[in-house]
């Protein structure tokens, strides 16, 4: 089995060692992503726009991969406040509402206190 590394560009990735994504035959496995934009490394203070750009960032790395958020089969999500989690549900439903993926959200720390959720994603190409 063939296996591919997809990175985003974010320093992280280097700095930690770690892929944004790896592809390993027709699965791809998506690493925590948080809601910086790579490109200027900027991050909101809004639970709901940094949930909207981790989702952006996942779609980016699966269309890297060759495939979608509709292929999503498994998501993780974390959040240091699970009291926020509410305020994520209408973008996960924009983004995952048709793969309708397993889920679990669970009560973390993060690594830099400005994060308010990270998703991780598991993808079975499909096509």
């Amino acid at each position: 089995m063939n296996r591919r590394h997809i990175s985003s560009g974010s320093p992280f990735e280097e700095q930690i060692g770690y892929s944004r994504a790896v592809v390993a035959g027709d699965w791809v496995f998506v690493s925590g992503t948080t809601g910086f934009d790579y490109a200027t490394m900027q991050i909101s203070d809004d639970i709901a726009q940094q949930t909207e750009q981790c989702l952006l960032n996942i779609q980016a790395a699966l269309q890297q991969a060759g495939t979608s958020l509709d292929d999503v089969v498994r998501v993780n999500y974390v959040l240091p406040d699970a009291s926020l989690f509410e305020a994520c549900w209408p973008a996960l439903r924009k983004y995952l509402g048709k793969a309708r993926p397993a889920a679990m959200m669970i009560s973390a720390g993060l690594l830099d206190p400005r994060m308010k959720i990270e998703i991780e994603v598991t993808a079975l190409k499909l096509r």
